[in-house]
């Protein structure tokens, strides 16, 4: 039996829709990537690799959302940054992060861009803006890090890494055995794929798909 004309061309769109679905899909994360930039620059320094903490790094990418995508508040003569006080009375229950469990923060990075770069290119081009920059990742005062990148509605990309000198099963303790998954955003340590489809918005694929089927249902008279 021959397939009905609007049969195949509604197949057509629904496959046109799931590869572009798939286009943007990356088969690991960021935020576990730039970890790794880190950890190799330190080893390269004969410097010991740092334990990566997820409930820290979910931290930083709440640090990285109280910005609300203004890049212009990154760096420079108008820089700003959250308040102390917003890791434990914000950060912290977002994430899902005992408060009580929190330690003092050794060192951040943090940088914007209006382009998506690979975590190698973001931290040599955006994070290492200076020899603090590079002091900060060599400090031997951190015991471990966590990072995260997320994009914003703006356009904007954010790249955050912080480092802690807390103790890896007594530091940023989650109250369950995950930290709270949000998005937009990726943060490191979560064994979670991310990809870049949710850095900033997440596509819209199947009403996309639903529209061409709509579309063509008054084309074929049904």
């Amino acid at each position: 039996m021959a397939t009905p004309m609007w049969v195949s061309a509604a197949l057509i769109i629904l496959i046109s829709a799931s590869s572009a679905s798939g286009q943007g899909k990356v088969t690991d994360n960021p935020a576990d990537e730039l970890v790794a930039v880190v950890n190799s620059n330190r080893t390269a320094s004969k410097l010991l690799s740092l334990y990566s903490s997820q409930g820290l790094a979910c931290i930083a990418l709440q640090y990285i959302k109280a910005y609300q995508g203004d890049c212009g508040a990154v760096g420079g003569p108008k820089a700003k940054k959250p308040a102390d006080s917003e890791f434990a009375e914000t950060f912290a229950p977002a994430c899902g992060v005992e408060a009580s469990t929190l330690t003092p923060i050794t060192g951040r990075l943090l940088g914007c861009q209006s382009k998506y770069l690979k975590p190698s290119e973001a931290f040599s081009e955006i994070l290492m803006k200076n020899n603090k920059s590079m002091e900060i990742v060599q400090s031997k005062n951190h015991t471990e890090v966590g990072a995260a990148v997320s994009g914003s509605d703006s356009g904007s990309y954010f790249w955050c890494v912080m480092f802690s000198s807390g103790k890896s099963n007594s530091s940023f303790v989650l109250e369950g055995t995950t930290a709270k998954i949000s998005r937009p955003g990726c943060f490191s340590g979560a064994n979670d794929v991310c990809s870049g489809a949710v850095l900033s918005r997440t596509p819209r694929v199947w009403p996309a798909a639903a529209a061409g089927l709509i579309a063509l249902s008054y084309a074929f008279g049904f």
